[in-house]
């Protein structure tokens, strides 16, 4: 698993801390009624997953994470500040701890030595290092900053707080002497490790063995969401402790795309969570547990969860008609927020949010050779008004940058964008859908 997953934003915690009482979530959510949009998607047509295919392609370009062997740490005596924590978490949550959670408070250098170990195995070079020529190319990072680095400087600056499932130990820095943000942070991870004992959250795992990205993501938020809403009932429930001090972690020279990427499972996830909470109670939070959201947009729109699943896509190999030596580089599912967190880049939120909106399917296809980088981004949309509006939105996007590229109509439903820094790849993908 993905050691991020078990991880709390300092920033985030202190934010939702902060705002715990004023979450919204959107319309059919509040009284469980679907929105017209979340009846059954029609049985999707088959796509090719074949050799040539994109599907093909992921499986052949995949790297995935390496999980170790860790041996369970044994708890210790649990200090009382800790224990209390315990106690209010498995009240608002509904469960008892089936077993001890060995808890860790460390320092900051010690957190950062931690995450810096365990970096190279989270997030493969080879992956990584091929979707930062892919995300450079699409234009959601600059062309000098690189994906691994920018995730590492995330990490050690944002990062106060882990539950590791491989030994079920929870680590955070701090002591025993807890304010407000600390409580916080205990409550958020032990949530992680109640819902762990009670619903195996490592079964998200081969998602992410198996490059699944955007199920991945829309996982990741429910299993986020839980920890944001039960750590802010225990806060609203048992106040209690200054708010804290400190300045908070700077962001600075961090890509804004991925910072909203990597911030989006706490904060959508927190509103996804409350909707199921005001459509069934904690029955219903344990039931999106046991039955993940398998879309951004199913998370980002609680009503069409879970019946609007996505419409598959294909990209076709087209590195023949680039050329001699283009190879496939990097293959990704692309979700709503996805787009959503790069037309925000350029556009106001309100349009962004807008426009991405209609998502139904979502996936790019990238080649590479050895000097240039081409991609062709596949999305498919739930009306032709829908595929209007995001090609509208993608071309002003556009405009008002300077990614090369082109918006390319493929079907009533369907809006392919095309990047290449090389003008003869961009003509070639350009010259058909």
């Amino acid at each position: 698993m993905r050691h991020l997953l078990r991880r709390a934003a300092a920033l985030v915690a202190a934010a939702l801390v902060c705002a715990a009482c004023t979450l919204t979530v959107g319309p059919g959510a509040i009284d469980g009624s679907p929105s017209p949009r979340a009846t059954p998607s029609q049985q999707p047509s088959p796509v090719p997953t074949g050799r040539g295919s994109a599907a093909a392609a992921m499986r052949a370009l995949c790297v995935a994470p390496k999980n170790g062997s860790k041996k369970p740490v044994r708890p210790g005596t649990t200090p009382d500040a800790i224990a209390q924590v315990e106690h209010e978490v498995e009240a608002v949550r509904g469960f008892t701890y089936d077993h001890p959670v060995a808890v860790d408070p460390i320092t900051q250098a010690q957190m950062d030595a931690k995450l810096t170990r365990s970096f190279d195995d989270t997030y493969p070079a080879d992956l990584y290092d091929r979707r930062t020529l892919a995300w450079r190319t699409i234009g959601v990072i600059g062309p000098q900053q690189d994906l691994r680095r920018a995730l590492l400087a995330f990490q050690t600056g944002q990062v106060i707080g882990f539950y590791d499932p491989e030994n079920g130990q929870l680590v955070y820095i701090g002591d025993t002497s807890l304010d407000l943000n600390e409580r916080f942070v205990l409550a958020h991870e032990l949530t992680h490790a109640i819902d762990d004992q009670h619903f195996d959250l490592t079964r998200i795992d081969p998602l992410a063995a198996h490059c699944q990205d955007e199920r991945f993501q829309a996982a990741l938020g429910a299993v986020e969401g839980s920890a944001q809403y039960f750590a802010t009932q225990v806060i609203t429930r048992f106040p209690g402790g200054d708010l804290g001090g400190g300045e908070q972690p700077s962001l600075a020279g961090i890509p804004p795309f991925l910072v909203a990427m990597e911030l989006w499972p706490y904060t959508a996830g927190q509103a996804f969570m409350t909707a199921m909470d005001q459509r069934g109670g904690t029955a219903q939070i344990d039931q999106a547990l046991q039955h993940l959201p398998v879309s951004t947009e199913q998370v980002i729109h609680p009503e069409r969860y879970p019946s609007d699943v996505p419409t598959p896509l294909d990209v076709s190999d087209r590195s023949a008609e680039l050329g001699k030596g283009w190879h496939d580089l990097d293959v990704m599912q692309v979700g709503e927020e996805f787009l959503r967190a790069m037309l925000a880049l350029r556009l106001d939120d309100a349009t962004a949010s807008d426009a991405a909106a209609g998502w139904d399917g979502g996936l790019y296809r990238a080649w590479s050779d050895g000097t240039h980088t081409a991609v062709v981004l596949a999305t498919a949309w739930e009306s032709p008004e829908d595929a209007q509006a995001f090609a509208g939105a993608a071309q002003d996007w556009l405009d008002a940058g300077d990614t090369p590229g082109a918006v390319q109509e493929a079907g009533a439903t369907r809006v392919n964008l095309v990047f290449s820094g090389d003008p003869t790849a961009l003509e070639t993908l350009g010259s058909h859908p």
